[in-house]
């Protein structure tokens, strides 16, 4: 609790009498002492403490360490897929810049939950024409070039056949 100052004034009020005698001026009254906004401002902290608490228990118990995690909290990661067998794609021609080609074969690794019914390789044709179709002989030659465009073909296609190809292979490729 912060000290009290209190202030004595000298001076008489204007039309008193000099010299302190007479009792007829009133003492001023002393200003009341700030303890009520510290008793408050002592309140509203204990008040924030000891709400973070509560909330930091209920997390800890809840969902602290430690705790096991049930199904509906983080969904489970999907196992990886169990390679199946590989469709052979014939060879086709694509057209590239500057009036180059590039002959490109495929092998689709298909998952072994594809099933028995064959998927239709034209669906693949089709998208490795579009994403090599119109490069240059550079783009195609450059093994680094190549990889990422490969990985690309094999992401479009795992979402064109819905799952089913897991990777993709290049069984012939020859520019000229």
């Amino acid at each position: 609790m912060a000290p009290i100052e209190q202030r004595v004034i000298s001076s008489p009020k204007i039309g008193g009498k000099i010299g302190g005698g007479g009792g007829s001026s009133k003492p001023e009254p002393t200003p009341e002492p700030p303890a009520e906004k510290s008793k408050k401002k002592l309140l509203l902290i204990i008040g924030g403490v000891v709400v973070l608490l509560a909330v930091g228990a209920a997390w800890f118990f809840l969902m602290g360490p430690g705790k096991a995690s049930s199904a509906t909290d983080t969904p489970a990661a999907e196992p990886a897929p169990v390679p199946g067998v590989v469709l052979a794609v014939e060879p086709v021609s694509i057209n590239l810049a500057d009036g180059h080609y590039l002959r490109i074969g495929l092998g689709l690794q298909l998952t072994a939950d594809a099933g028995e019914e064959t998927p239709d390789p034209s669906v693949a044709l089709d998208l490795a024409i579009s994403l090599f179709s119109g490069r240059t002989v550079a783009e195609v030659s450059d093994p680094a070039q190549r990889d990422a465009l490969k990985a690309e073909l094999a992401t479009e296609l795992s979402e064109a056949y819905e799952g089913k190809v897991m990777d993709v292979y290049l069984t012939n490729y020859v520019t000229q």
